[in-house]
């Protein structure tokens, strides 16, 4: 399971020819699919990005030369860092955001609310959203203390003109609760289950069908 081989792979150096093989098959993926299923706006993947990848002074140059490898618009891929991450090395974090901004792709800080960010860096770090641990939508419908605390980070993501991304949705009341907090996007068991691609592309022909359905049925 990727609880156990990644943190192998991250010890032995091994992630950083896996992550770069990642991202260029997922790129590659994303192509066929925007291809066979257009939308306006073009269909969007997310990739992480790991503490050893974040550490490599070219990292903006080899994620550049896979997009143009896959003729990807950059736009449309998004790389999540966590937060211990992007907040771990002062140097660093104010240097290589603005290198993958440059290049066009979206920027995401993952796991928010479990580490330690500092608000005076964050309102500087460019990035475009905010992704709410599954830890605190877990408890939110429970624990009205974890409840504000999910309140407060969309708050503070909405004030710094972010998005926010609630993780690990796992109910239709825990979705019903984010959505009257103004969460946009979410992402859990409730919608769907991790899946190989071709188990996505049967989720995206039935999803292209009953839209076809519902535009034939439209006055």
């Amino acid at each position: 399971m990727p609880g156990e081989f990644i943190a192998v792979a991250d010890e032995t150096g091994l992630i950083l020819p896996i992550n770069r093989q990642l991202l260029s098959e997922a790129c590659q993926q994303l192509r066929r699919w925007q291809e066979l299923f257009p939308s306006d706006p073009a269909l969007t993947i997310s990739v992480n990005a790991t503490a050893k990848q974040f550490a490599q002074p070219d990292l903006a140059s080899q994620i550049s030369e896979i997009l143009q490898q896959t003729e990807m618009d950059p736009r449309r891929v998004d790389l999540e860092i966590t937060e211990n991450i992007a907040m771990g090395d002062a140097e660093r974090s104010a240097v290589v955001p603005s290198e993958l901004k440059a290049l066009g792709v979206r920027l995401s800080i993952d796991d928010f609310g479990t580490g330690y960010s500092s608000l005076s860096r964050l309102q500087h770090f460019p990035v475009d959203t905010l992704k709410i641990d599954r830890s605190f939508i877990s408890g939110m419908d429970s624990d009205h203390e974890t409840l504000e605390t999910v309140r407060i980070i969309v708050s503070l993501a909405h004030n710094l003109g972010l998005s926010v991304v609630a993780e690990g949705i796992e109910n239709q009341e825990q979705m019903e609760m984010l959505k009257r907090l103004g969460c946009e996007l979410g992402q859990g068991y409730l919608f769907f289950r991790a899946g190989a691609a071709s188990t996505i592309e049967q989720l995206l022909t039935s999803q292209q069908a009953a839209q076809a359905a519902l535009d034939q049925g439209a006055p």
